[in-house]
């Protein structure tokens, strides 16, 4: 018998409080409001396991959200003294620990987790997802894809689940400041990697952003009464800082715009016309 999986196992004794499901050596309960209409001694039945609020083996025929080794996205229910309990779909909610935590979460958030066996031999969460992930994803180069960011790194970009279980990045150079652990994006495929996992923009394709960006950088110039103090050649992190834009997609928007003739660029600024 297997905890936090789903198996097939053989009912081997009925009793007014339920059916026994195993063999002559490992037995556990179905509880009686679970047991399917007709049941008999020998009939198989599907079952996932878990442990009940006395850490006893128990069988349902509910369907759990997600089973061990796998991440699914799961409802805060509450949260205790020593972490928070989750909505899994089943009678006794998932546990996730503090220590398991990657940012404080609160009642009615959504997370994305894993499932595991703790040192106590019971079913936990954990938000440290990137074991669970797969990255055998159905998806190709600019394909719109929904996704979670579950980590943000200085070095490397934003980290998304996309639907939750496919393991993708937001690369540093493409990346918002504005993204954030447990924020939902929508993205397109930028690219799918030799092993699998898929980079992602939250940005469209240069030539339908360029027009969003140049009206970006229209609405700072009329906010700072028709001057900025730089030009398109300042540091990346000036305009980062000032717009979340990269040099190369700020560049585009301002060349778009003396194209236009909105603009005049200045040897230490930008001037609007």
């Amino acid at each position: 018998m297997e905890l936090g999986k789903k198996q097939m196992l053989t009912v081997v004794k009925v009793v007014d409080f339920g059916v026994y499901l195993g063999d002559d050596r490992e037995k556990v309960l179905l509880p009686k409001k679970q047991v399917p209409a007709g049941i008999e001694p020998g009939d198989p039945i599907e079952v996932f396991l878990y442990k009940d609020s006395s850490d006893r083996l128990i069988a349902t025929v509910n369907e759990p959200k997600l089973t061990l080794g796998e991440s699914a996205i799961l409802k805060v229910v509450q949260v205790g003294k020593f972490g928070a309990f989750l909505d899994w779909g089943l009678e006794k909610d998932l546990f996730l620990p503090f220590k398991e935590q990657t940012y404080k979460v609160k009642p009615g958030d959504e997370c994305l987790v894993g499932l595991y066996i703790d040192k106590s031999q019971r079913l936990c969460a954990t938000m440290k997802v990137y074991e669970y992930l797969t990255s055998d994803s159905p998806y190709q180069k600019d394909d719109q894809v929904e996704g979670i960011v579950y980590e943000v790194s200085d070095n490397f970009g934003a980290f998304v689940a996309v639907d939750g279980k496919y393991s993708a990045l937001v690369p540093k150079r493409e990346a918002p400041k504005s993204l954030r652990p447990g924020m939902k994006i929508h993205a397109r495929v930028t690219e799918v990697k030799p092993d699998g996992k898929l980079n992602l923009s939250v940005r469209e394709k240069a030539f339908i952003q360029m027009d969003k960006d140049a009206l970006l950088v229209l609405a700072r110039l009329e906010e700072k009464g028709g001057v900025l103090p730089f030009n398109d050649k300042a540091d990346a992190e000036v305009i980062r800082a000032e717009f979340d834009l990269s040099k190369n997609a700020f560049k585009r928007a301002v060349g778009h715009l003396y194209k236009e003739r909105k603009i005049e660029i200045r040897k230490d600024s930008i001037v609007l016309k």
